[in-house]
């Protein structure tokens, strides 16, 4: 079953006195990037939260936030650098005395500093919190995952239909084409008696042979064929549980390249028209598949 790269999950833990929330956002990209936006105590774990992202996606730009929030204040994994606060203090007091500037130094300006607050190094190694994050996201994850299946089927259904439509009208076409045999035959009897005021220095076997070469112009089973083949693939892609999106779109330009060459050979309105059908069904089939991992 395909899978749209659209997709939207959200997880949440609860443990003691600490939460972690976890949102996963997922729209469609050529290849799999992945953004994420994480709290200070997580950071080092950036790459362990990739490689899940990885097992689950192919395809796809991915957006990443955790949160965590602690109930207690006192279990908040942040430590004042009294040193370093002391140091800008003094920095600044002599940066005031030096310019003589009347104001006094507050708190305000210490913290636009920040470096004076760090993460406690022990809180980074916490692997309850860790643990508690892998199941957030997983719980996201698995929101992100059935939600992309499930536009996944809508598309399929779409792409059936649209299949469908395009095998009929090529079935008209092939017909259209045969019915126009007998009339260029006769067409072309027609031209050659005006050309000639004597019919009978006429060449038949030349003439059969110019005929079969127009023939060979007019007619469009070969494509036909092909483009049928195109569809039967295209729909056989789309059963698969492999990322698929690359083949479709190349299946979609073979079809758009043979619906062209049907157009320029058919000497015919009516198939022109027919094929213009076609080839919007297949542009928005295009559009749609840009979406599919």
């Amino acid at each position: 079953m395909i899978s749209s790269m659209t997709g939207y999950g959200r997880g949440e833990v609860s443990e003691g006195h600490t939460t972690v929330m976890a949102e996963i956002r997922s729209v469609n990209s050529r290849y799999l990037e992945i953004a994420t936006r994480l709290p200070r105590t997580l950071v080092l774990r950036e790459n362990g939260i990739k490689e899940l992202i990885r097992s689950k996606f192919s395809r796809g730009k991915i957006n990443i936030t955790v949160n965590i929030v602690h109930e207690n204040a006192t279990e908040v994994p942040i430590k004042i650098n009294a040193s370093t606060a002391h140091a800008y203090y003094s920095l600044l007091s002599d940066l005031r005395k030096s310019l003589k500037i009347q104001g006094k130094i507050g708190l305000e300006h210490l913290l636009q500093f920040p470096d004076i607050l760090e993460v406690d190094e022990l809180a980074q190694g916490n692997e309850n919190e860790w643990e508690l994050a892998k199941r957030a996201l997983t719980l996201a994850l698995d929101q992100a995952v059935r939600m992309r299946q499930e536009e996944g089927g809508e598309l399929l259904k779409d792409f059936v239909q649209r299949i469908k439509v395009i095998e009929t009208t090529l079935g008209e076409i092939e017909t259209l084409a045969q019915q126009r045999i007998p009339e260029e035959r006769a067409n072309l009897q027609e031209r050659v008696k005006i050309l000639l005021s004597d019919p009978s220095v006429i060449d038949e076997k030349r003439l059969e042979m110019e005929f079969a070469l127009l023939l060979d112009k007019l007619d469009v089973t070969e494509e036909c064929v092909r483009f049928r083949s195109h569809n039967k693939f295209f729909l056989e892609a789309l059963t698969h549980g492999e990322s698929v999106g690359r083949k479709l779109n190349f299946l979609l330009q073979e079809m758009n390249r043979e619906a062209n060459t049907i157009g320029s050979k058919s000497n015919s309105s009516e198939i022109a028209h027919r094929v213009v059908s076609i080839k919007e069904d297949l542009e928005k089939i295009r559009e749609q598949v840009q979406n599919i991992e």
